[in-house]
């Protein structure tokens, strides 16, 4: 990449950092911003800055917020007696689009991994082990973490560990996604499929 004004350089630079862009892309981003009004960028700093200064961890459930406690935790028309455990924040949303569930939330901030170190103390599970003991009229917990290899090792290790504490341990469903067909499924899919089928 040929040499460019320092300005230039750091935005490059900065934006090569985000997840899937490299320094082709992030070159493009910076050309495209350096043909919008100046105003335009003053509104996108400021946002920026904004969510450095005003974004906090929701002390109880981990997601992001503005106050403390996040509007789900604070909610008082939400099933304190149910526990949904997510990998990440932007889970949450995804859940609540449903519209199916009421209970609240538990963010690990990751999946055990520890070949890139994410082991049980990398992940918020000493804080879900605490919260589980503070509050103990927590009857269903659910395990809502992506089926890969990490996911499903941290299932295990959850269902394991969180046993003793005496409430019901579920995760979600796996079986055929709508519109799929039987020729394409994997032996994993069908067989859990046949597994959770339900009476019609």
């Amino acid at each position: 990449m040929r040499n460019f004004p320092e300005p230039i350089t750091n935005l490059v630079a900065a934006f090569a950092r985000l997840p899937g862009v490299g320094p082709k892309t992030a070159l493009r981003y910076v050309f495209y911003l350096l043909h919008q009004p100046r105003a335009d960028l003053e509104v996108m700093a400021r946002a920026l800055i904004q969510l450095g200064e005003r974004i906090h961890i929701c002390k109880q459930c981990f997601t992001y917020t503005q106050q403390d406690l996040c509007e789900i935790c604070s909610d008082t028309r939400r099933d304190a007696n149910l526990l949904c455990i997510v990998e990440e924040a932007r889970d949450i949303s995804t859940i609540e689009a449903t519209g199916s569930y009421n209970g609240l939330y538990h963010v690990l901030g990751g999946t055990l991994n520890p070949i890139e170190g994410m082991t049980p103390d990398a992940i918020r599970f000493n804080e879900l082990r605490e919260r589980l003991q503070q509050h103990p009229s927590v009857r269903e917990v659910i395990i809502a973490l992506s089926p890969t290899a990490h996911g499903e090792a941290t299932i295990m290790f959850l269902q394991k560990q969180l046993a003793p504490f005496g409430c019901t341990l579920s995760r979600l469903a796996r079986g055929l996604p709508l519109g799929a067909t039987l020729e394409f499924a994997d032996e994993v899919t069908l067989g859990d499929a046949l597994k959770g089928r339900r009476q019609i």
